[in-house]
């Protein structure tokens, strides 16, 4: 028992770095928007030389995220396993991913980085219901967990998971910039001063083609690693229940997330979809991850309860 407790306190105190990561990502969001503001104000942003405000955010990120990884380890160290059992678990170490993604990404292809002010009001906000809302006290994994497919299925869906998250901003940013209300305004709205802020911070986003070719690239990346997921996930189900698919909630809707993928690089190759459509598609698929994690985990009866705040 007072191993419990004192692994309780180790996962309290360790917490605190994923406090101090909220901070440098929140601090991140405000000067990175402050920089697209600031760039469309004075239509002054140069792509091959950022911004100082630009730059300090993008290591804000890079920052926090070392801070998320004190965290994620000190979990795993508090629990005595891979840290990835529950939603509070789960949050902090696929936030994690898809920061060190970005981070990595961005270095190679810096036209990505508006990506940065997405993703960072979106890990602030993710980091911040997971630790107040889905944490979970230290405890033993049930029976069925304890296998060594936990660490392969579930950190496939991860890493796939945090290529999503990039490739859903991409299509997000795409949708926003060639809107019909935002290219083709109407007269009230077009000599608006914050529309014209709008508009300008959009023009700071690559092109149309660059963000569909981009989001594209990543979201190939995780298909493959959804497409893992569910076969390890197939197997791991045989292992712990002697069968390889049981129809259960989350099982339909891991598959449901991996046809609308699917779907999407079906179109794009064999229908030649592109623009709106395929945008739109890839903006539901995360849509169904996020489903997926929070309303079916929830709100929804099945053998993956484990996955909640059970």
């Amino acid at each position: 028992m007072n191993g419990v407790v004192l692994n309780e306190n180790l996962s309290r105190f360790t917490e605190l770095g994923i406090y101090a990561s909220m901070a440098f990502y929140a601090v991140a969001f405000f000067l990175l928007s402050m920089n697209l503001a600031r760039a469309a104000s004075e239509k002054a942003l140069v792509r091959k030389q950022a911004p100082k405000l630009e730059t300090a955010g993008i290591w804000l990120i890079v920052v926090g995220a070392l801070f998320q990884a004190i965290g994620v380890v000190g979990r795993g160290v508090a629990v005595g396993r891979v840290p990835w059992a529950n939603m509070y678990e789960f949050t902090i170490t696929s936030t994690l991913v898809a920061v060190v993604i970005f981070a990595i990404a961005q270095f190679v292809k810096k036209e990505i980085r508006f990506v940065g002010v997405l993703l960072s009001g979106f890990v602030t906000l993710a980091l911040g219901i997971a630790t107040t809302l889905w944490y979970v006290q230290v405890k033993t994994l049930m029976p069925a967990l304890q296998n060594y497919w936990l660490y392969i299925h579930v950190s496939l869906a991860i890493v796939g998971t945090g290529f999503f998250n990039i490739a859903a901003a991409m299509s997000i940013a795409y949708l926003l910039k060639s809107a019909k209300w935002v290219t083709e305004p109407k007269p009230a709205l077009a000599g608006n001063a914050l529309f014209k802020l709008f508009k300008r911070i959009l023009d700071l986003f690559p092109g149309l083609e660059q963000l569909e070719q981009t989001s594209y690239r990543f979201n190939i990346i995780g298909v493959i690693l959804w497409t893992f997921t569910l076969l390890a996930g197939a197997v791991w189900a045989e292992r712990a229940w002697h069968r390889f698919w049981g129809w259960d909630t989350k099982e339909v809707w891991t598959f449901i997330i991996w046809m609308i993928y699917a779907g999407y690089l079906h179109a794009k190759a064999t229908r030649g979809w592109s623009g709106k459509r395929s945008a739109w598609l890839v903006v539901v698929g995360f849509a169904a991850i996020i489903f997926n994690f929070t309303i079916v985990n929830l709100f929804f009866k099945g053998l993956h309860v484990y996955s909640g705040l059970k």
